[in-house]
């Protein structure tokens, strides 16, 4: 194969919204930047695809913090793509719908709402809610504050600024929430969304665990066209700036040579043979596919290897999409999610759901149940639903899988079929009749991540959000390979706005500037944002844009 001699200033490997967000920041700033994507098309986790007709997007589910000033829609607006893009917000009144056991709580989407709400709810617990809730708040207020105490005064008062975090921030949120909440319910509520880093409560970071419960206090969104809508709109603005993406290259390896005492990473050698080169290498894929794959164990330090053998990656899933002829507002769903989960406690639940044979019981008692035609008005046909369904499990039960090719066995597909119907029995607990309106199922399976979406034992958030890879923790963006630099959900934060952040952030270190430079708002960008529970404010193009598709669909009737 014969190499190419064009040079980049920057190669990314991966197109995820870590990968996205920096080439968009550096070839803002001049940079000549290529976009490396294994799959048929960009996006990572957050990519969007369709069956028979249907989107789906095994990524994205709600995101938050997008109202005037806050951090994400400032992000959005800070790269450039808040122009392009429209968010519903989801039901404000239950954005979370928490089914436990027999059992239901909705989240609204406030803060004080949803005191007032457990307080009616658990009236002997009213001052441990506020008073939890409030330190929840006060530790996220001081973990985004951090990169903002800047000048040696403010460092001086840092203890102080962030004394919250400090008392509890060594903590998991089991220690911390059983100081001060009681009643074994209210703590399967208020613990609800662990779904959302993967990690049972004795595990999870407390710090993080209020990160991310704060980071919809204020309300959650749905981006109309799915994850691909995000993504569709980052590629655009990495046109825009003479960036270039390329889709269907694999990597095969990282190229480094000696540069004193250190390597140094010089380029990438593609899966056809093919060579390029750049001054700078940013990878979005997680770190064991970063050094064990792409660099290679034998040119890594001793202490890196050590570090990498003792990581743990976030669990694995199973994502169940169907299609149904279904009124599903009718058998009680909207644009809020579903926490399906029994009345037992929440470490005992994961442990269990780690450790116990996948195909012991009928079927799954947790679940994730999202209905994107609810969220996204304007994907419905008017006649059929499109239904998210996850539930997590242990990478082992398919270890046996893991060398197939995409010419999968009859093992595989009758393991897969077997599971399939465990999903559809969990489901049927929350709605009791869908069985008889699926149109099509579609089950992913963790073989299915690692194919995809490239990630270790088919991991769906990164490195395991516990104390131990986290904050100081975590691994860094720039590694010990001079050159080289990572980003995405094992970096600074995961999620769809956390990922994000993380390439703003490896941006800013190979451009020597504050980040929040490249992510300052820029003049005349604005999100829109609509209301997944209420059609009466639409735009004209979105109204006709919805009739068009319904009457579409009655014409392929």
């Amino acid at each position: 194969m014969k190499e190419i001699t064009q040079k980049w200033d920057t190669i990314i490997i991966g197109s995820g919204a870590g990968g996205l967000a920096a080439a968009i920041c550096l070839s803002r700033a001049g940079q000549k930047v290529l976009v490396l994507e294994k799959h048929t098309v960009p996006g990572g986790w957050c990519h969007s695809f369709y069956l028979n007709g249907h989107r789906f997007t095994p990524g994205v589910h709600y995101i938050g913090l997008l109202g005037e000033g806050e951090s994400t829609s400032d992000l959005y607006k800070g790269l450039g793509i808040a122009n392009d893009l429209v968010f519903f917000r989801m039901n404000p009144d239950a954005y979370e719908h928490c089914w436990i056991g027999d059992e239901k709580f909705d989240y609204p989407s406030n803060l004080e709402d949803l005191k007032n709400r457990l307080s009616k709810r658990f009236p002997k617990e009213k001052k441990n809610i506020a008073k939890y809730l409030t330190l929840v708040k006060n530790v996220s207020e001081q973990i985004y504050s951090l990169p903002y105490i800047k000048g040696f005064w403010q460092k001086l008062t840092t203890p102080y600024r962030t004394r919250h975090m400090g008392k509890y921030g060594l903590f998991s949120l089991k220690r911390v929430i059983n100081w001060h909440i009681k009643d074994p319910l209210l703590k399967n509520i208020l613990n609800i969304q662990c779904g959302d880093h993967g990690l049972q409560p004795k595990k999870a970071a407390f710090p993080l665990h209020c990160a991310l419960m704060s980071h919809y206090f204020n309300g959650s969104y749905y981006p109309m066209g799915g994850g691909g809508a995000l993504i569709k709109a980052k590629t655009n603005a990495l046109k825009k700036h003479n960036g270039t993406i390329r889709t269907n290259t694999g990597v095969k390896k990282i190229l480094t040579k000696e540069d004193g005492k250190v390597k140094k990473a010089i380029g990438v050698e593609l899966e056809n043979g093919e060579k390029l080169y750049a001054t700078n290498i940013i990878s979005n894929a997680d770190p064991g596919i970063t050094y064990l794959k792409l660099i290679g164990k034998e040119n890594i330090s001793n202490k890196l290897q050590k570090k990498l053998l003792k990581t743990k990656y976030s669990c694995t899933s199973l994502m169940l999409f169907l299609t149904v002829n279904l009124d599903v507002k009718k058998a009680g769903l909207d644009s809020g999610n579903i926490w399906l989960m029994p009345d037992k406690d929440a470490d005992d639940f994961y442990d269990k759901l780690m450790t116990e044979d996948i195909l012991k019981e009928d079927a799954f008692e947790g679940m994730f149940i999202s209905c994107t035609t609810l969220k996204d008005p304007s994907s419905y046909n008017g006649k059929e639903h499109s239904l998210e369904v996850i539930t997590y499990i242990n990478y082992k039960a398919f270890e046996a899988f893991e060398n197939e090719n995409i010419e999968r066995s009859k093992a595989y597909l009758d393991f897969k079929e077997k599971l399939t119907e465990k999903m559809i029995k969990g489901l049927e607990k929350a709605i009791p009749n869908i069985r008889e309106h699926i149109i099509h199922q579609e089950l992913g399976t963790p073989i299915t991540n690692e194919y995809y979406v490239n990630s270790t034992r088919g991991n769906v958030y990164g490195t395991e959000k516990s104390l131990k890879h986290i904050g100081p923790f975590a691994y860094k963006p720039k590694s010990e390979i001079k050159n080289l630099y990572l980003c995405g959900a094992s970096i600074l934060s995961h999620g769809v706005a956390g990922a994000a952040h993380s390439g703003v952030e490896t941006a800013s270190i190979i451009l020597d500037c504050e980040a929040d430079s490249l992510r300052a708002p820029q003049p005349n960008q604005e999100l829109t944002i609509l209301e997944a529970e209420d059609h009466s404010n639409y735009p004209e193009w979105l109204t006709k844009k919805i009739s068009h598709r319904k009457a579409r669909a009655k014409t392929l009737t």
